[in-house]
């Protein structure tokens, strides 16, 4: 016995309590004044929680947007203008260029009110108001129930109060699930779906260094795009009109001008989209070594395919540009988690943890004895999961990479709807319109050789990796008539299906008749889509089941955590909803004798292009307006800024987030993280994470002397 208790005494010695820094979390903004505002004012802070958010005044959060429901953006001025980062904007950006107007090359920049450019599928929201809804949303939920049965009672709960909070209003409810359910948040928002494209830099400025410098830093990216927001003439949110005017915000960010310097206050606040920060050791080490790499393989498959097109062909790289940006993205990220966690043995973090948490039930085994078999019950369910992850990976990776696959998917909705006809349903008219619209933008961006070769690379792989239980019954049919040869299925299901053809899918459409009909359902690429669809969902439910049963374990596991540590102010895992994450402009050193400076320079810029990179090829005005100095107001000590870092916990959701000064002005545009800190969805590290955003003078510059639209800097409030 006293062996066991001095093992639990040297646990505690050895390893202390979380000691959390200022640097770290993503907190709430109604919380900010119970939970952080004491830290941040010492470290700089010279607002108010009550300037950060309050549903009765003008606040930081009014002047920040979800934009798209994938990124965030900032008001810029009291006009509706709004920044965000290029990449962010780069679907809308691509979804106007051609050959003819090549807006991702050249850039655009609407002169005029009525230059610019309206986008369809585009909205913003803004968030109005959060309460805390725990208590309303686990009515009924009583201790030793089944999942199933709590998640059927707390959606019936989240239905009724989404609903009772929205009656009568524009306003949308979403009521979200934190600390895997310990609590929940309504969050109500203003959607407003006519958003223009203002301006946008050439890609070769917007995605400077482009794969090669992606999640790396040092930075030299004036990685930001500008769109305006349009009302009713009340103010109110209104579909596209040309009579919307210009947005009137409740609020809109003052732009500093004076610079950053290191130790200076820093503040991000965005959408960040997930984290995983309280997971087992076990659970990261099935994330780190089988479903990252198999997932960075297959990417680099799909890469090479789209890169070797789209460098033949202008016409498809347009097409792709966006589609290739999505690709790569995650690919190199992944590849800096997995060598950053290692770096900072965070594997060994999190055992070490689990080995507190260990050691804490011991020391009074009958008044915790809820949470003794909680580690065991996740490392069980966790073995579990680890055997279906790859085929629950690979129908997101692979069957859904497929693009012609999920274009034939669309057409379930036609079938339905035909048969719906037949029995005196009559909203097929309405279907076909759709579904003709959908055809339009799909074969606009799509190319059959890269769809075609993409097949036939990542079929290999699902038939190599994965048991044929795991394969669609078209599949398994074709590996026995093709006898394994794979090639020849793939140029069988390319050469056969109708829905390659632009033409014979709005025949299809024109027609709509039984012979169309049956065409569709006999189509081999139909055939397939509707036996993945199937499939998915079969993976989809086998792994909920696990993953529900996992979740309510690291329910009762992090309810255990804060209990232990009572006097730590736990933040929860990003999951979409808005936070506030703070910290400072720091140098690090990513590596052994390797330092790196907190800002870098448009010198850095033609420095690069120096190298013989296509990632570092500029417009040639841009080099002029180097070599005549001719940089306007925007300079620091002779330079011109253009990105800086600082040590704000980030993660994707918070690209073209406003990072603000103490005094809530904003001085940059959030668009990356250094690639040795991107393990910070896992694990935090002050020494390895930074956030990386593009300096705000860098963004007048460009905009200013670059593309010589300065009536949109008139518009702003700049702060010298």
């Amino acid at each position: 016995m006293m062996k066991k208790n001095l093992y639990i005494l040297l646990i505690f010695l050895i390893v202390p309590l979380t000691d959390l820094r200022s640097d770290e979390g993503m907190w709430l903004p109604s919380l900010i004044g119970e939970l952080r505002i004491g830290d941040m004012q010492e470290k700089g802070f010279r607002l108010s929680a009550e300037d950060i958010y309050h549903i009765n005044q003008a606040t930081i959060t009014d002047a920040v947007v979800s934009f798209g429901g994938f990124c965030t953006g900032e008001l810029i001025s009291g006009e509706g203008l709004l920044i965000t980062n290029h990449h962010c904007g780069l679907e809308s950006i691509q979804s106007h260029s051609s050959l003819d107007n090549n807006y991702l090359d050249n850039g655009f920049w609407a002169m005029n009110r009525e230059e610019e450019l309206p986008n369809p599928e585009l909205y913003v929201r803004f968030l109005r108001e959060i309460q805390e809804v725990t208590d309303e949303v686990l009515k009924g939920v009583e201790d030793g129930i089944s999942e199933d049965v709590r998640e059927q009672i707390t959606n019936k709960n989240i239905r009724r109060l989404q609903d009772s909070a929205t009656d009568g209003t524009q306003r949308k409810a979403v009521i979200k699930s934190f600390y895997y359910g310990n609590e929940y948040y309504m969050f109500l928002y203003e959607e407003y779906n006519d958003v223009r494209l203002v301006g946008a830099p050439p890609k070769s400025i917007g995605d400077f260094g482009g794969d090669t410098d992606n999640w790396i830093w040092p930075r030299h990216t004036g990685d930001f795009s500008i769109f305006r927001i349009y009302a009713d003439t009340a103010n109110n949110p209104a579909p596209y009109s040309p009579e919307n005017v210009p947005y009137q915000p409740g609020n809109f960010f003052p732009i500093s001008v004076s610079g950053v310097d290191t130790g200076d206050f820093t503040m991000v606040c965005g959408f960040p989209g997930n984290t995983d920060q309280y997971l087992l050791s076990t659970e990261l080490e099935m994330i780190l070594g089988k479903s990252l790499p198999s997932k960075i393989r297959i990417r680099t498959e799909r890469m090479e395919v789209m890169k070797k097109q789209m460098d033949k062909s202008d016409e498809i790289r347009i097409k792709y540009a966006a589609k290739y940006d999505r690709v790569t993205n995650s690919w190199k990220k992944w590849q800096g988690v997995i060598k950053g966690i290692d770096k900072v043995e965070g594997i060994s973090r999190k055992h070490d943890t689990e080995e507190k948490f260990t050691g804490w039930i011991d020391q009074d085994p009958d008044g915790r004895k809820q949470y003794a078999d909680v580690l065991d019950s996740l490392k069980y369910l966790i073995n579990l999961e680890s055997d279906l992850i790859l085929a629950y990976e690979y129908q997101r990776e692979i069957l859904a990479a497929f693009e012609i696959l999920n274009f034939a998917g669309e057409f379930m909705d036609v079938v339905e709807a035909f048969h719906s006809l037949e029995a005196g349903e009559y909203y097929l008219e309405y279907t076909v319109d759709e579904t003709r619209e959908l055809a339009n933008d799909f074969f606009k961006d799509y190319t059959l050789s890269i769809d075609r070769e993409i097949f036939r690379r990542l079929v290999r792989i699902y038939t190599e990796d994965l048991p044929e239980v795991y394969y669609p019954l078209p599949l398994k049919k074709a590996m026995q008539k093709f006898k394994g040869d794979l090639d020849r299925y793939t140029d069988y299901l390319f050469d056969k299906t109708l829905f390659s053809s632009s033409i014979q899918v709005m025949s299809l459409l024109d027609e709509m008749d039984k012979a169309a009909i049956k065409k569709i359902k006999n189509d081999p690429v139909y055939s397939l889509a509707l036996a993945c669809e199937d499939l998915s969902g079969q993976i989809r439910h086998s792994y909920r089941s696990i993953t529900d049963r996992k979740d309510a374990s690291y329910r009762l596991y992090i309810e255990g955590l804060r209990v232990m540590e009572p006097d730590r102010d736990f933040y929860a895992d990003a999951n979409g909803s808005m936070r506030i994450a703070y910290g400072e402009i720091l140098e690090y050193r990513p590596r052994d004798a390797v330092s790196f400076g907190y800002s870098t320079t448009l010198d850095g810029i033609i420095e690069k292009t120096y190298l013989p990179m296509e990632d570092y090829s500029i417009p040639e005005k841009l080099t002029d307006l180097f070599n005549q100095k001719d940089y306007g107001p925007y300079t620091v000590n002779g330079k011109v800024p253009v990105c800086f870092i600082a040590s704000n916990h980030t993660t994707g959701g918070n690209s073209g987030s406003p990072v603000l000064n103490a005094d809530g002005q904003l001085i940059g545009i959030n668009f990356d993280r250094n690639w040795e800190g991107t393990m910070s969805d896992y694990v935090y590290d002050l020494n390895q994470c930074r956030n990386i955003a593009v300096d705000i003078r860098y963004v007048l510059f460009i905009v200013d002397r670059f593309a010589g639209a300065g009536y949109l800097i008139d518009e702003m409030k700049i702060i010298q």
